[in-house]
Protein backbone atom coordinates (compact mmCIF):
# COMPACT_ATOMS: atom_id res chain seq x y z
CA UNK A 1 0.00 0.00 0.00
CA UNK A 2 1.47 3.34 -0.93
CA UNK A 3 0.74 6.81 0.27
CA UNK A 4 -1.83 9.13 -1.29
CA UNK A 5 0.46 12.08 -0.88
CA UNK A 6 2.86 11.11 -3.62
CA UNK A 7 2.47 9.31 -6.93
CA UNK A 8 5.97 7.94 -6.71
CA UNK A 9 5.88 4.83 -4.46
CA UNK A 10 9.63 5.11 -3.80
CA UNK A 11 9.04 8.38 -1.93
CA UNK A 12 7.02 6.99 0.95
CA UNK A 13 5.86 9.69 3.29
CA UNK A 14 6.13 8.98 6.95
CA UNK A 15 3.80 10.05 9.70
CA UNK A 16 5.91 13.14 10.37
CA UNK A 17 5.46 14.25 6.77
CA UNK A 18 1.75 13.69 7.04
CA UNK A 19 1.66 15.89 10.13
CA UNK A 20 3.69 18.45 8.23
CA UNK A 21 1.15 18.45 5.40
CA UNK A 22 -1.73 18.77 7.84
CA UNK A 23 0.03 21.65 9.54
CA UNK A 24 0.60 23.43 6.27
CA UNK A 25 -3.04 22.88 5.40
CA UNK A 26 -4.28 24.34 8.66
CA UNK A 27 -1.99 27.33 8.51
CA UNK A 28 -2.95 28.18 4.98
CA UNK A 29 -5.15 31.23 4.59
CA UNK A 30 -8.49 29.51 3.84
CA UNK A 31 -8.65 28.08 7.33
CA UNK A 32 -7.83 31.39 8.95
CA UNK A 33 -10.23 33.06 6.55
CA UNK A 34 -12.95 30.68 7.60
CA UNK A 35 -12.40 31.43 11.27
CA UNK A 36 -12.36 35.11 10.40
CA UNK A 37 -15.75 34.86 8.70
CA UNK A 38 -17.19 32.95 11.65
CA UNK A 39 -15.96 35.86 13.74
CA UNK A 40 -17.56 38.32 11.36
CA UNK A 41 -20.79 36.41 11.62
CA UNK A 42 -20.84 36.70 15.37
CA UNK A 43 -20.09 40.41 15.30
CA UNK A 44 -22.44 41.20 12.44
CA UNK A 45 -25.91 42.68 12.64
CA UNK A 46 -27.52 39.30 12.01
CA UNK A 47 -26.64 38.44 15.56
CA UNK A 48 -29.00 40.10 18.05
CA UNK A 49 -26.25 40.29 20.64
CA UNK A 50 -24.06 42.00 18.13
CA UNK A 51 -21.01 43.70 19.45
CA UNK A 52 -17.74 44.86 18.06
CA UNK A 53 -14.15 44.01 18.86
CA UNK A 54 -12.65 46.19 21.56
CA UNK A 55 -9.04 46.27 22.63
CA UNK A 56 -7.97 47.53 26.04
CA UNK A 57 -4.38 48.49 26.82
CA UNK A 58 -2.97 49.83 30.03
CA UNK A 59 0.03 52.14 29.96
CA UNK A 60 1.84 53.83 32.80
CA UNK A 61 -0.30 56.93 32.90
CA UNK A 62 -3.34 56.15 30.78
CA UNK A 63 -5.68 53.47 29.47
CA UNK A 64 -6.19 53.13 25.74
CA UNK A 65 -9.40 51.63 24.40
CA UNK A 66 -9.62 50.87 20.69
CA UNK A 67 -12.90 49.81 19.09
CA UNK A 68 -13.12 48.54 15.53
CA UNK A 69 -16.18 50.03 13.86
CA UNK A 70 -15.75 49.59 10.12
CA UNK A 71 -18.31 51.47 8.05
CA UNK A 72 -19.72 53.35 11.01
CA UNK A 73 -20.17 57.12 10.80
CA UNK A 74 -19.01 59.29 13.66
CA UNK A 75 -22.57 60.52 14.27
CA UNK A 76 -23.64 56.95 15.02
CA UNK A 77 -21.28 56.57 17.94
CA UNK A 78 -22.25 57.51 21.44
CA UNK A 79 -19.67 57.51 24.22
CA UNK A 80 -20.40 57.63 27.91
CA UNK A 81 -17.58 57.74 30.41
CA UNK A 82 -18.04 56.98 34.08
CA UNK A 83 -15.44 56.84 36.85
CA UNK A 84 -15.09 53.06 36.56
CA UNK A 85 -16.24 52.16 33.05
CA UNK A 86 -16.88 53.49 29.58
CA UNK A 87 -19.80 52.55 27.35
CA UNK A 88 -19.56 52.70 23.58
CA UNK A 89 -22.91 52.56 21.81
CA UNK A 90 -23.30 52.34 18.05
CA UNK A 91 -26.66 53.12 16.49
CA UNK A 92 -27.41 51.71 13.11
CA UNK A 93 -30.55 52.71 11.30
CA UNK A 94 -31.61 50.60 8.36
CA UNK A 95 -34.36 51.46 5.95
CA UNK A 96 -35.75 48.53 4.09
CA UNK A 97 -38.34 48.77 1.35
CA UNK A 98 -39.73 46.10 -0.89
CA UNK A 99 -41.03 46.98 -4.32
CA UNK A 100 -43.33 45.11 -6.62
CA UNK A 101 -42.84 44.75 -10.37
CA UNK A 102 -44.37 48.18 -11.06
CA UNK A 103 -41.76 49.76 -8.77
CA UNK A 104 -44.38 50.67 -6.22
CA UNK A 105 -43.24 50.36 -2.68
CA UNK A 106 -45.37 47.72 -1.02
CA UNK A 107 -43.54 47.25 2.23
CA UNK A 108 -41.32 49.63 4.10
CA UNK A 109 -39.78 49.07 7.45
CA UNK A 110 -37.17 50.75 9.49
CA UNK A 111 -35.00 48.85 11.88
CA UNK A 112 -32.81 50.29 14.54
CA UNK A 113 -29.81 48.26 15.50
CA UNK A 114 -28.04 49.17 18.63
CA UNK A 115 -24.92 47.55 19.83
CA UNK A 116 -23.02 48.60 22.85
CA UNK A 117 -20.01 47.49 24.83
CA UNK A 118 -19.13 48.44 28.36
CA UNK A 119 -15.46 48.39 29.18
CA UNK A 120 -14.59 48.47 32.87
CA UNK A 121 -11.49 50.26 34.11
CA UNK A 122 -9.18 48.43 36.52
CA UNK A 123 -9.19 51.57 38.67
CA UNK A 124 -11.34 54.67 39.02
CA UNK A 125 -10.58 57.35 36.43
CA UNK A 126 -11.36 61.04 36.15
CA UNK A 127 -13.94 61.23 33.40
CA UNK A 128 -12.85 64.80 32.61
CA UNK A 129 -9.49 63.49 31.38
CA UNK A 130 -10.79 61.53 28.44
CA UNK A 131 -9.92 62.11 24.81
CA UNK A 132 -11.59 60.25 21.97
CA UNK A 133 -10.75 60.20 18.28
CA UNK A 134 -12.35 58.39 15.38
CA UNK A 135 -10.55 57.75 12.12
CA UNK A 136 -10.92 55.12 9.39
CA UNK A 137 -13.28 52.92 11.40
CA UNK A 138 -11.09 52.95 14.51
CA UNK A 139 -12.38 54.60 17.63
CA UNK A 140 -9.67 55.38 20.16
CA UNK A 141 -10.39 56.50 23.67
CA UNK A 142 -7.52 57.65 25.80
CA UNK A 143 -8.25 57.85 29.49
CA UNK A 144 -5.74 59.50 31.81
CA UNK A 145 -5.27 57.59 35.03
CA UNK A 146 -6.04 59.32 38.29
CA UNK A 147 -2.86 60.50 39.89
CA UNK A 148 -2.83 61.15 43.59
CA UNK A 149 -1.34 64.27 45.05
CA UNK A 150 2.16 63.67 46.30
CA UNK A 151 2.79 65.06 49.71
CA UNK A 152 6.03 65.50 51.47
CA UNK A 153 6.49 63.87 54.84
CA UNK A 154 7.57 66.19 57.64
Amino acid sequence: MHSHFSNDPSKKKGFGDLMQSMNEFFHEKPMRGMLQSIDDFFTSASNPFNSFPVDFKENDDYYLITAELPGVKKEQINLEVFPNFVTITVMNMELYSEENTKSQVIKRKQTMNRSSRTIPFPAVVNEKNVKASYKDGLLQIKVEKQSGKRISID
